[in-house]
């Protein structure tokens, strides 16, 4: 089945470079990005796992755990491990799980599941749809869905926002607006009656529409 926004995240039992995980349990209570590659020893997915492995501080602050997939064995991730803190300056800080059956690109829809045979022979090319980025909550469900191309490396200080921006709507009745960064004015949801809202937001807004009113960012 194809997943979508909302959906529980499928779980799963994989090897990883840092030891057997069941991925429900490995997320416990924190939130998690899982970031696919459609193979090692790719140049954009090189400087892709380098970037997030210097961005760990940032996800660290927003109890954010980061894993990578890549459809290749385990072995091939920690030589290419060597690759990419050699070309990155970053060693790998985070585990990355071995796919070589494919079966965790299948699971979460990134393979057609009629899919036969293993990472083994196949391309990149014929990996190329295993580009997502996945962020899941503590409740296991799917926030956050982004596919890439292979050829477009990923944008993780976007992701850092969107993050910040999931985790504020998710602690207050708020949406926040486009190109909103950390800080800056939000909407209360239309959700929220004028009358509930003076309850939350004493300081006021201001109402460009009935439907679209602005507030500052609440703490």
């Amino acid at each position: 089945m194809p997943l979508r926004l909302g959906a529980t995240a499928p779980d799963f039992a994989a090897e990883t470079t840092e030891g057997p995980i069941k991925f429900h349990d490995w997320i416990g209570d924190k939130w998690a990005m899982l970031f696919s590659h459609p193979k090692d020893f790719t140049p954009v997915c090189t400087t892709e796992l380098g970037y997030v492995a210097k961005l760990k501080p940032e996800f660290d602050k927003r109890n954010v755990k980061a894993i990578g997939l890549s459809v290749d064995s385990v072995d091939d991730h920690k030589r290419w491990s060597k690759d990419i803190e050699e070309t990155q300056g970053a060693a790998v800080n985070y585990p990355m799980i071995g796919d070589p059956d494919l079966q965790i690109a299948k699971l979460y829809d990134m393979l057609p599941a009629e899919t036969a045979g293993a990472a083994a022979g196949r391309t990149a090319a014929d990996n190329m749809t295993v580009r997502n980025v996945y962020i899941i909550g503590p409740d296991k469900k799917i926030k956050l869905i982004i596919t890439y191309p292979m050829t477009t490396g990923r944008n993780f200080d976007e992701i850092l926002r969107v993050i910040d921006s999931i985790q504020l709507t998710a602690a207050h009745k708020v949406a926040t607006p486009a190109n909103w960064k950390d800080g800056g004015d939000c909407i209360i949801v239309p959700a929220v009656s004028d009358e509930e809202a003076k309850a939350k937001y004493p300081q006021g807004w201001k109402t460009l529409k009935p439907y679209l009113r602005m507030v500052k960012q609440p703490k």
